[in-house]
């Protein structure tokens, strides 16, 4: 159970802060089942409710900065989304997106600026569901890694393409 004042992942919501755990007195919700109220840090004055005893939700604790760091130096490692039937490849990305797991975040950009690059080497451009894909990945990847290395948003990318590099040079030395 998470606390009153924690920040979580919840779904799409990315990054919210637990403002309460209470008994909603709105139409259509169980008026015996605690809720979690949250507060999504990217849509300021929305609300989120789920109830607390809600065993699939899509929601989890933030990664550590140690975690994050991990993530950093397993980057390389993570496999890129395999899509064998093209009319799946929505699906797949939205499961992945949807699944609030940071590797898979990481997995959709890593597939997505494969297949930009691709396109790109052939005159094509990236069709809109990949660039919409690509961003929401983003966003809840470079969010989440600003919000926990006290970071902003903007400059994470940068740095996970420099921390790579840098990497990849150090151990070219070793």
């Amino acid at each position: 159970m998470f606390k009153k004042g924690e920040y979580i992942i919840y779904g799409r919501s990315g990054i919210c802060k637990i403002e309460d755990i209470t008994h909603l007195n709105i139409s259509g919700a169980d008026k015996k089942r605690l809720y979690y109220v949250l507060a999504p840090l990217n849509i300021k004055g929305n609300r989120v409710y789920f109830p607390v005893d809600k065993e699939d939700a899509n929601a989890r604790r933030l990664i550590t900065e140690q975690e994050a760091w991990a993530l950093l130096d397993e980057i390389r490692d993570i496999q890129e989304i395999q899509v064998s039937n093209e009319k799946l490849r929505e699906e797949s990305y939205k499961q992945a997106l949807n699944s609030c797991d940071y590797r898979q975040w990481v997995a959709i950009i890593k597939t997505l600026n494969q297949r930009k690059q691709s396109r790109t080497a052939q005159g094509k451009k990236i069709g809109a569901t990949d660039e919409r894909y690509l961003k929401m990945a983003e966003d809840a990847l470079y969010g989440e890694l600003a919000f926990v290395m006290g970071k902003n948003r903007a400059d994470v990318e940068p740095f996970i393409i420099r921390y790579i590099r840098e990497k990849d040079v150090a151990g070219a030395k070793c």
